[in-house]
């Protein structure tokens, strides 16, 4: 069996394995198996690749030797920073963590699409699609780098979570992707130079516009929208490089991120077509300061304890605030006392809970929180009404009353958890600024409703010291 033959076969392994990865990483109790089959999956791939460039080229031939030499190198180099970035990244840093390793990909995409535009060694019969190939694979990856970079900015908060509207964004976006069209056909026909340099300016431009067009309340969808492009860029430079596991690779990364954003948008109530085609149609949403709802109640950390001790069942729903805080082993431990006591306690969690797909999730399991009491909110949201107590962690925009029952807001139609359904609610808050959306929330201001201010770590704390 010739070296090309062997590596295509440990290349259909390694697709296997990231197929099994996708399958493992879809539920909490096989997400480590799914971790673990695509890194396996990964190195597979890696040494099969240096494996055929070595045994076809030569281990005497020096550009061989030179080539090996700088990926291993490289390598070596991006590893380390991976694993130092993955040690040192704290839970709430994960979602533009990942926004800026999405940017990575874009511009690879980008680099290997102007390689191969200088590469001379196409068959005359493949020059157009290849020129098209380039193309493309060029327009997605920018698209994706500056995108993916403005989601970083906007999860760090370097840069405001509100859209960016500026007249005529539409008509700017629709623009963008017909002249596209049109400089794709020019460059099959004629590639010149200066069209490559025009497209990827105009990818770049575009992505930047797009992702920032996009509000606060719909970034969870973008993050897993730039997991989608950045897949598809990688399949575009699978073409490229004539390299089909990276095809299969990008186009499994690729479908199922724009699953996942579908799944999110029917969970938000939100267009697909609107999100990705960069917030078409949706309007910035108005400050929730502006408008005046009645007054708050407060109460302190001795009364939620006493509250908690005499209920008959407790909710607890989570939001980035309590990721910010750091509060989920505290949170993870009240759970745990409290079912002590007889109580029953089950955590409710919204599809888009965080700014990330499955942060939650992530780090009610990270503090040992059963599985079996971690419900979504479809499972949780008919139980609202019969609960004694539901504590509000953090989390604001998924638990705004507004979006079910205020026609004219900004989160119109947004399915949330009906947690004012329930006998009392209290809300750990820093202050009564509105959400990351932008939007004020009503809850708050509820006759069942009270609010307790400060750190959700201290006061989780406070409450435990009184239990």
């Amino acid at each position: 069996m010739t070296a090309e033959a062997l590596a295509g076969a440990a290349y259909l392994v390694a697709a296997l394995l990231f197929i099994l990865s996708l399958a493992g990483l879809s539920k909490h109790e096989t997400s480590r198996g799914g971790v673990n089959f695509g890194i396996a999956g990964m190195a597979l791939a890696i040494v099969a690749t240096v494996w055929m460039m070595v045994v076809e080229g030569g281990f005497d031939s020096p550009e061989v030797m030179t080539g090996l030499a700088i990926m291993v190198g490289a390598m070596v180099i991006g590893a380390a920073i991976g694993l130092w970035r993955a040690r040192v990244v704290e839970m709430t840093g994960m979602p533009e963590l990942i926004a800026l390793l999405h940017s990575f990909v874009g511009a690879a995409a980008v680099l290997v699409g102007w390689n191969g535009a200088f590469d001379d060694a196409v068959p005359a019969a493949l020059v157009d699609i290849h020129h098209a190939e380039v193309f493309i694979g060029v327009f997605i990856g920018g698209v994706t780098l500056t995108g993916s970079i403005v989601a970083f900015l906007k999860l760090s908060g370097r840069m405001s979570s509100k859209p960016l509207v500026l007249p005529g964004k539409n008509i700017l976006n629709i623009g963008a992707l017909v002249l596209f069209i049109a400089l794709t056909v020019w460059y099959v026909i004629t590639p010149a130079l200066w069209l490559l340099v025009l497209v990827t300016a105009l990818a770049l431009a575009l992505g930047w516009h797009l992702v920032a067009s996009i509000g606060g309340g719909d970034m969870p969808v973008v993050v897993s929208m730039l997991n989608s492009y950045s897949g598809w860029a990688a399949a575009a430079a699978g073409f490229l490089l004539n390299n089909d596991l990276l095809i299969i690779t990008g186009a499994l990364v690729g479908s199922s991120g724009a699953y996942l954003s579908y799944i999110m948008c029917k969970a938000m109530n939100r267009s697909f077509f609107s999100v990705i085609a960069g917030g078409f149609g949706i309007e910035a949403p108005k400050s929730g300061d502006e408008e005046e709802m009645g007054e708050h109640r407060e109460v302190d950390a001795a009364t939620v304890a006493e509250m908690l001790a005499n209920a008959s069942s407790v909710v607890i729903t989570p939001g980035y605030g309590m990721a910010v805080a750091q509060a989920q082993h505290g949170v993870a431990d009240l759970a745990r006392r409290l079912r002590e006591r007889g109580v029953e306690v089950r955590f409710g969690v919204h599809p888009v809970a965080g700014r990330l797909p499955g942060h939650m999730n992530v780090l009610l399991a990270e503090a040992k929180v059963p599985y079996d009491i971690v419900l979504e909110m479809d499972e949780i949201n008919d139980d609202l009404a019969s609960t004694s107590v539901v504590l509000v962690i953090g989390a604001n925009d998924t638990v705004n009353p507004a979006a079910a029952e205020d026609p004219s807001s900004p989160i119109a139609g947004m399915p949330v958890l009906r947690v004012w359904e329930a006998e009392n609610v209290i809300v750990f808050k820093r202050s009564m600024a509105s959400g990351y959306a932008g939007v004020q929330n009503p809850l708050f201001f509820r006759e069942n409703a009270q609010m307790l201010f400060g750190d959700a770590k201290d006061r989780v704390e406070d409450i435990l010291k009184v239990l």
